[in-house]
């Protein structure tokens, strides 16, 4: 569906896919593995676009319900390139080893990485805070993961936040605790986004918050302070 002009979500993909559609199409992370075939379908038979128009993939966090289309992509659009923030590029290429979360849902994620493979890929872009690719700024959000990233388009007035907080078009809350790696930096980074202007903000899982979304995020950081509310199940 399209949420603003120029930027689609991408349904049924457990853990929310965007493309923006401009000149060429840029993709922000991916869903769990097993969701190549649907962005590829949205971009062939709703956007009547080429795959092959695929410049950059922009992953929030490593995560395998944001990076499960990886494979799919690239090998339909070997020329897109994956751009992912230097805190957690270990994780994506397999040279670091992810941490294990424990509990129930822990363990089910260990079986679920295990039973989809969602494989491990060189980045071609390595981002660091404050970079620009694509009309994107690239905002460092530490927190969820070392190296989360938020994606900030100005023409649109949009903000892509990953993990970082919950919408279920009620309220807005932090992502789950369970999955986050460090909740004070976290904590942090939901104040550092509260400071940014951005009318939509388009997160890993739930719906969009609009309008006036920044102003709903700077409500929600103020009131609710270090240590914010936990919700959701994805990771």
């Amino acid at each position: 569906m399209e949420i603003v002009p120029g930027i689609h979500q991408v349904d049924n993909v457990n853990g929310n896919c965007y493309i923006i559609v401009r000149s060429g199409l840029t993709i922000i992370d991916t869903g769990i593995p097993g969701s190549g075939g649907k962005i590829l379908a949205y971009i062939r038979n709703t956007l009547h676009r080429d795959p092959s128009e695929i410049t950059t993939i922009f992953i929030t966090h490593f995560h395998m319900d944001h990076t499960g289309a990886l494979s799919v992509l690239k090998r339909t659009a070997p020329k897109a390139k994956i751009a992912i923030g230097e805190g957690d590029a270990g994780y994506l290429s397999g040279k670091s080893s992810p941490p294990v979360h424990r509990g129930f849902r822990g363990f089910m994620l260990r079986v679920a990485e295990t039973v989809m493979k969602p494989g491990h890929f060189v980045p071609d872009i390595i981002l660091h805070d404050g970079d620009q690719y694509e009309g994107l700024l690239c905002i460092q959000i530490p927190g969820h993961t070392p190296g989360s990233f938020a994606f900030l388009d100005e023409l649109s007035k949009s903000l892509f936040a990953g993990d970082i907080l919950r919408y279920d078009g009620n309220k807005i809350e932090r992502g789950p605790l369970q999955f986050t790696m460090d909740p004070g930096s976290e904590d942090r980074s939901i104040r550092k986004i509260a400071g940014l202007e951005f009318d939509t903000l388009l997160i890993g899982h739930g719906v969009p918050l609009r309008p006036e979304a920044s102003r709903k995020v700077r409500e929600f950081a103020g009131q609710e302070g270090p240590g914010m509310r936990q919700t959701g199940t994805g990771t």
